[in-house]
């Protein structure tokens, strides 16, 4: 083969890859592929230098990561905002029109997958990250160059994101499936867990054989000329890039509802599975003018299609005892295929929705699973009962450890600490930042603790001794005794880090400061009225203690001679400041960690809530702000930015 006939043979195969992963249109065999492909190799393999970065023995990255490193996206990659009826439709429409005059809208299929930005240099795919948060994904750019309907190469010379979704159609998702099924292993619960899995693979070979597919749906930075969004997509798609089932450019409510109706009513017989329709303002420079809030751009919609539902019979109740103790109800359903994925199990809440609902072991019920959401049950089926559904009996007694539940209707919780169903989470807890703040108690060394019969509560860890820790695989001198160190260092803690310790249902961090502030280490000889009598203290949270403190009386006892916890210092009085007696909450990505934040405002006599209520004064947010600052929005909280306050406090 010479090097023309090489060239030509690249170009060839890529040909038939682009006709067969992105038009659906083979030109060729798979045996023909193959042959070329291998002959190709084989040229490559003697002639190194003249390998083409196009070639399509590039795709496949060579040794496995490690693990994936952290990437910026050069632009921010925007959530959307959800509607899910004509009504929404027509006022998000409404209010589009006030911003911006004269505007068309660009509607495509919005993809059930997982969401990646690839970004092209000079013509080459220079760098893929997923999603993350927005501002920093994962780099996955091995990957992403085994996606055979990626181009590695593209017609534009300048720097452009191409964002899209990675995918796996339904019947490749099937076929994935039965092979896992064959090997023993775990099957995937629906297509988008499929494609998420497969992106994130540590070795390249693995993400090749699951045939992932990329379906582009905008555009971040760039140097286009086009001033509209569906000419610029008509240039994406030129390149190489697969187009979707349907999309259209049209203006006005009726007209969008009529694709919207086709594309539902079309989904089932595409290749990959939706959960909605994205309608986007079509004129670049309106979308400019329109800009974003503080999490999503005004200019785009998901129009979300119907959640799917099904009828199924309720064959029983299990027990799931969380790590904070919380006892939560699981129903075991007949298995239904619900939006493509098998499902049997589906999310009862608490008990208060069984008893609201009233649900018996035998109903016929509908269950519902609407994009991620677990499957719940949303409707029983009264009428089809025929006498033998029995109703649910409320437990009394944790399943894991029998010791007596609190039941306060729609919590019902484990209050017992060595319940092996929470201990480990009690562990790590009682270690993390906001409590004792043990350095180099992790969550594995917690775990490692417990699992070799080591520790079996909070207690035992002071009891550990350097013997014990060094007979542990990976335990070094320095290490262990760092580690038994930093444990014996807890003795004399703050008296809130104490209580907050203790992972009581209801009192955090503001109430752990504020029961050390009235009452000290006597906190557990205080009544009920005594409790109620502080402000922010509900009833609530005044049972949930009396409850805890009256089922783990020894253990607290214990605890507290071991720890011997400082008696809270007198507080001086804060400066007139406009923070001062207010109550803030912080939501966000700030200059610093919110921690020194929280840290200097109660300095300054404020009263740093973990929740938004009508009692808040402020809700001071920063990047990423997410349901607090939503929350706050809908009540009238006032909202104010990072640089705001610092403006206020100068």
């Amino acid at each position: 083969m010479t090097k023309e006939q090489y060239r030509e043979n690249v170009a060839l195969l890529n040909k038939y890859a682009h006709y067969y992963y992105v038009l659906d249109d083979p030109l060729t065999t798979d045996d023909v592929y193959d042959r070329l492909y291998h002959e190709v190799l084989a040229f490559e393999e003697k002639n190194p230098t003249d390998v083409l970065k196009e070639s399509p023995t590039q795709r496949v990255g060579g040794t496995p990561l490690d693990k994936f490193t952290k990437a910026s996206h050069p632009s921010r990659m925007w959530s959307l905002e959800d509607i899910f009826n004509a009504q929404e439709l027509q006022k998000w429409l409404e209010k589009t029109g006030k911003l911006v005059d004269n505007i068309s809208f660009y509607c495509e299929p919005k993809y059930d997958g997982a969401s990646l930005n690839l970004i092209y240099a000079n013509g080459e795919l220079a760098q893929a990250i997923t999603r993350g948060d927005g501002v920093v994904g994962e780099e996955v750019t091995q990957n992403a160059k085994t996606i055979q309907s990626i181009p590695l190469t593209i017609a534009h010379q300048g720097k452009i994101e191409i964002r899209g979704e990675v995918v796996i159609f339904k019947d490749e998702f099937e076929k994935i499936n039965i092979e896992r099924a064959k090997e023993g292993e775990a099957q995937f619960a629906n297509p988008r867990n499929a494609a998420a899995g497969s992106l994130r693979q540590l070795d390249p070979k693995i993400t090749a054989k699951r045939n992932l597919v990329f379906l582009p749906y905008g555009i971040g930075i760039n140097d286009l000329e086009e001033k509209l969004l569906h000419k610029r997509m008509e240039l994406v798609y030129s390149w190489g890039f697969r187009e979707p089932p349907r999309r259209k450019t049209t203006a006005g409510f009726e007209a969008i509802e009529e694709v919207y109706e086709q594309m539902k009513a079309e989904r089932d017989g595409y290749a990959m599975m939706l959960d909605g329709m994205v309608i986007k303002v079509d004129q670049v420079e309106a979308q400019e003018e329109m800009g974003y809030t503080v999490k999503v751009p005004r200019w785009a919609m998901a129009y979300k299609f119907p959640a799917v539902e099904k009828i199924t019979t309720l064959k029983d109740v299990i027990l799931q005892v969380g790590r904070s103790g919380a006892v939560t109800p699981v129903a075991i359903v007949e298995k239904v295929d619900l939006d493509g994925a098998m499902v049997e199990r589906a999310s009862l809440h608490n008990f208060d929705e069984i008893d609201r609902k009233d649900i018996r072991i035998g109903d016929k019920v509908i269950i519902l699973r609407s994009g991620d959401v677990i499957p719940k049950i949303v409707k029983v089926l009264t009428h089809e009962r025929d006498g033998s559904q029995k109703p649910y009996i409320r437990p009394t007694a944790c399943p894991v450890c029998n010791s007596e539940l609190l039941d306060e209707g729609a919590l019902t919780k484990c209050q017992n600490l060595a319940c092996s169903a929470r201990v480990v989470n009690a562990i790590i807890y009682f270690a993390s930042k906001p409590c004792l703040n043990i350095d180099g108690l992790g969550d594995k060394i917690v775990e490692t603790l417990y699992n070799e019969g080591l520790i079996n509560n909070v207690t035992d860890l002071f009891s550990l001794t350097l013997d014990q820790l060094l007979a542990l695989e990976g335990f070094k001198e320095k290490k262990s005794q760092k580690l038994l160190d930093a444990i014996n260092g807890a003795e004399g803690c703050e008296c809130w880090r104490y209580i907050n310790a203790l992972g009581i249902e209801h009192i955090g961090e503001v109430a752990s400061k504020t029961l050390c502030e009235n009452f000290g280490v006597a906190f557990t000889e205080v009544s009920k009225e005594e409790l109620i009598a502080i402000d922010g203290f509900g009833e609530e949270m005044a049972n949930s203690l009396l409850e805890f403190v009256r089922v783990n009386a020894e253990h607290i006892t214990t605890l507290e001679q071991i720890l011997m916890p400082k008696a809270p210092a007198k507080k001086e009085e804060a400066v007139e400041n406009p923070f001062k007696a207010k109550t803030v909450v912080l939501t966000g990505s700030m200059s610093e960690s919110r921690g020194n934040i929280k840290t200097m405002l109660e300095a300054l006599g404020a009263k740093v809530s973990g929740s938004v209520s009508k009692k808040t004064d402020f809700v001071i947010y920063g990047e990423d702000a997410g349901s607090k600052y939503d929350k706050a929005v809908s009540l009238g909280v006032e909202t104010i930015t990072e640089t705001k306050m610092r403006e206020m406090l100068r």
